[in-house]
């Protein structure tokens, strides 16, 4: 048994860590910082609440620790976990800076404990169902490659840290970018370039709430852009190859119930978790003729902590790796340089 501590119990720990820890077999959610209120308590009140770092990693049976804080404090609760003896999954982004990260990649290596980030959206259906398709050849070579994360509020919400300028790693690029910049990694590997521009759609906006990214390879552009005004939103995923091309409306269906009142709790998700209604499923077009729809593949996100457990227990590989999240970061704050400075960059680039 892998026995879990949370540290942070917000939109992230309530909702993308704590149920899917619980959902996983062989693992315990048995402790969870948070530092004030009683959310976790009434939640969970028969897990045990730590008030501070230090009391939380007085048990000694915890053995993962998870930090699931707002963005400036992933980098000292990794630090101190893993000088205590703990492996660590750190939500995403990483960490503010690529110093930081690359600073605590080395911190685990030598004190030989896992660090990893949580790539929840790897194992969205649609994403899944994207990576099968190319890397079955259905669509040749793929010219284009679109994914994009469409919303619509138009209020503001000046109280909450992602949307305060002077706090560090602010914004929609620091908050959406991560999943759909290690998206395009995953099936494309390193780029050539990355031409970003960082957005304010609403008047009120004090930081990016949207952006266009774009990562130029050999024979392939990868663009993901992100939209706070998006009423009707378009596409979700979009691929363009010599064979054909494929288009993929909706979003996963994953999130919307792990953040409303029907969020599974415990081991039972029910046999219909993470699959999509046929009218949801995308259309595949190929040069022969061939249309047809695409049957989504099962999103599950306790994929990721399946394979964390794993990798605890009997030394599987990671499925994200330390050298995956530092290729993401260096991607990010080059996507974040590109804007700033208003030009293309070179993925060689120093990031900072």
């Amino acid at each position: 048994m892998v026995r879990v501590g949370l540290i942070g119990f917000g939109l992230a720990g309530q909702a993308f860590h704590a149920p899917v820890i619980r959902g996983v077999p062989g693992m315990e959610l048995a402790c969870i910082l948070e530092r004030h209120g009683s959310n976790a308590k009434a939640k969970y009140p028969e897990v045990r609440v730590a008030r501070t770092l230090d009391e939380m990693l007085s048990d000694k049976s915890i053995g993962l620790c998870v930090v699931a804080t707002p963005n400036d404090s992933h980098y000292s609760y990794t630090k101190a976990c893993l000088e205590a003896g703990r492996d660590v999954v750190v939500d995403k982004p990483f960490t503010p800076t690529m110093a930081e990260a690359e600073q605590l990649v080395r911190l685990a290596a030598d004190r030989g404990r896992l660090v990893t980030v949580y790539q929840d959206r790897r194992w969205d259906g649609a994403f899944l169902t994207v990576k099968k398709l190319v890397g079955s050849g259905a669509l040749g070579t793929v010219a284009e490659y679109e994914a994009r994360f469409d919303r619509f509020r138009l209020d503001t919400k000046p109280s909450a840290w992602r949307e305060q300028a002077e706090f560090p790693a602010a914004g929609v690029l620091w908050d959406l970018g991560p999943h759909l910049i290690d998206g395009a990694l995953v099936l494309f590997g390193e780029p050539e370039t990355i031409c970003a521009s960082a957005l304010r759609q609403r008047e009120a906006s004090k930081i990016d709430d949207a952006f266009d990214v774009i990562m130029q390879y050999p024979r392939t552009r990868a663009t993901l852009r992100a939209r706070i005004i998006a009423y009707a939103p378009g596409h979700h995923l979009l691929l363009h190859g010599t064979e054909g091309s494929f288009i993929k409306f909706g979003m996963d269906p994953q999130e919307e119930i792990l953040r409303g009142p029907n969020c599974p709790d415990g081991l039972d998700w029910g046999s219909n978790w993470g699959l999509e209604p046929e009218e949801r499923w995308g259309i595949l077009s190929r040069v022969n003729g061939e249309t047809r729809k695409v049957q989504t593949e099962r999103g599950d996100y306790r994929g990721f902590y399946a394979n964390v457990r794993d990798a605890i227990e009997k030394g599987a590989p990671l499925d994200v790796t330390p050298e995956q999240a530092l290729r993401t970061m260096r991607a990010l704050l080059l996507a974040h340089k590109s804007s700033r400075e208003g030009r293309t960059v070179r993925w060689t680039e120093a990031p900072e």
